[in-house]
Formats: C-alpha cells, structure tokens, sequence
C-alpha cells in the first residue's frame, strides 16, 4: 500500500482542517497515511540553565516517516517547511509545500491550486528539484555538543545583538579570517534570499554549489559578503570572551562559549521540492521580492495651450 505523509502548522486551523480532510481522501482511494505536526522539525531554544537543547538529525522525522513514503504534504508557510525539511530529508521524501502563511517563497502552490495538483502529483506529473542543506555542529572540548541540519542560515551573534564581537574563521584550507561585526550569517544558495539579502548578501541562484558568508553591521569597510564552495568546511571560533547565540533557520538556538567551535558543512541530506513545472527561479524572486520588474515610465509632458 502506498504511503504518504502529511505535516500541517497546528497553530493554523485551516491547515489543521485540510490535514484531517486529506487524510480521509487518500485512506478512502488505498493510500496509507501519516499525519504529524512539524513540532518535531523545531530544534528548540537552549537556556543558561539547559545550553543543550537538540536531537540527532537522522533521529526526528516523525513514526512512520522513512525511505518507503512516497511524498509529504506540508501544510503551512516557510517555517512550517524549514522544520518539514529538517524531518523528512535524511529519509530522502520529496516534499509538496502548499502555502498557508503569508510570503510563501519556498512553498510551490497555494491552497486553492492543491485538489487539482495532488491528482498530476499522484499520478507522477512532477519534477524533484533538490536544494543543499548544511550540518551545522558546535563542538565542546573536542565532542559533539549540539547538531542541525539546515536549509536557510545559521546565525551567531551575542547578546545583546548591538555588541560588536569577533570572530575567527577558516574555510577549508585557506588561512583564517578576522571579522568584527555584530554577528556573521553563513547561508545556503535557498538562505541568500532570507536573512543574508537583508544584511546585504547577494542573492544566489539555487543549484550554485557554494555557501554564504556575510557579516551583520561589519565594523570595517573591507568586511564584505563572500561567496565560496559547499565542498570547503566552516570553522568558526568565537574571538570574544563573553557567551553568544546561535540561531539556526531562525528557529534553534545553542549557547555558544568561547571555547566552542561552530563547524559547518554541505549535509550529504538535500531538501527535495516536488515542483509542477522546471524551476523558474527568476519568476519566484519577480512574484515574491518584486525583483526585476520593469520600470513605469514617467507620463509624458504634454503642453497647455
């Protein structure tokens, strides 16, 4: 029996009530079905009393979820799908995200569009388009404190976030940097359109193979976004000796100290999309950040006789 899964945003009572209403539709037509929230996808926020809040990342995807489910449903806006993504991508499950929040920009339909888009899904009418995750660790006297897989960004500044701190950091082989700034964003090509555009990064096309680096309010002219290879590991060492956070997709925390180091690399998991039609990148930054749209001339003069 086939099986697919459903993960909705419980907070949201329309997304509640097509879950349940999904699930009745694909049980009645012979499929096997798995509803679950994407509670399980939120890392959580450690505390000072608690600093280590977190689950291994091939170990959260919800009963049920594994290598044998067809597609996931994910009801919900762009949290809902960041935490989906950081469930079911270890078990290699191509995610169908229908949009029920507000901007949507990593979900591919709306609502309304989904009856008639579940059909051509069902019947295999459909593209994967598969975007690179990052594993994010931070390592304490040389053991693994706290793990993440993500698709955005992770983020390290301390507290409060108008402090400048510093940072060291080597990428690969290459010699190690010394940045000052209020914080460092490092991104995924699917981030540079999140938190690093605001700061200032430049937006990357999703199926560029490389990682993000911008600095947040940089105390330095010559501090500036760099764009670099996935296949080069991060290591980040906290230059500052007062505790800072990481947050990571805007949805986990972990204490950092200034011992710790943040290690990063490309995740051998990449979030999968079930896209309707080839991947149109540009028209996705046109509908949603109004990027490239032409200009409205300016009305021409005319004379008052």
């Amino acid at each position: 029996m086939p099986k697919i899964g459903v993960i909705y945003n419980d907070i949201k009572p329309i997304a509640c009530q097509v879950a349940t209403e999904l699930k009745e539709k694909l049980t009645a037509e012979g499929y096997q079905v798995h509803l679950a929230t994407g509670y399980a996808g939120i890392l959580g926020y450690s505390r000072p009393d608690r600093p280590v809040c977190y689950s291994a990342i091939e170990k959260i995807a919800p009963f049920g979820f594994d290598q044998d489910m067809k597609f996931v449903i994910v009801l919900g806006g762009d949290g809902t799908v960041l935490s989906a993504s950081r469930q079911v991508s270890p078990h290699n499950i191509p995610i169908l995200a229908v949009n029920t929040g507000h901007l949507g920009f990593l979900t591919e339909i709306y609502l309304n569009q989904l009856p008639k888009i579940l059909d051509a899904v069902l019947r295999d009418e459909y593209e994967v388009e598969e975007r690179s995750m990052m594993r994010v660790q931070v390592i304490r006297d040389g053991h693994l404190l706290w793990e993440a897989l993500c698709l955005n960004e992770a983020v390290i500044h301390r507290e409060p976030l108008t402090s400048m701190c510093h940072f060291e950091i080597a990428i690969g082989r290459h010699a190690p940097v010394d940045i000052a700034a209020d914080g460092i964003i490092i991104s995924t090509p699917t981030g540079s359109t999140a938190y690093s555009l605001s700061a200032g990064g430049p937006v990357v096309t999703p199926d560029v193979p490389v990682f993000q680096l911008a600095p947040i309010c940089p105390h330095s002219l010559a501090s500036r976004a760099l764009v670099f290879s996935n296949q080069e590991p991060v290591t980040i060492y906290p230059a500052t000796p007062n505790q800072m956070v990481m947050v990571v997709d805007g949805n986990a925390g972990c204490y950092i100290l200034p011992d710790d180091q943040v290690v990063i690399v490309r995740s051998p998991y990449p979030a999968k999309f079930i896209r309707l039609q080839s991947p149109e990148f540009f028209r996705i930054l046109r509908e949603k950040l109004g990027w490239g749209l032409p200009h409205i001339a300016k009305p021409t003069s005319v004379e008052i006789p």
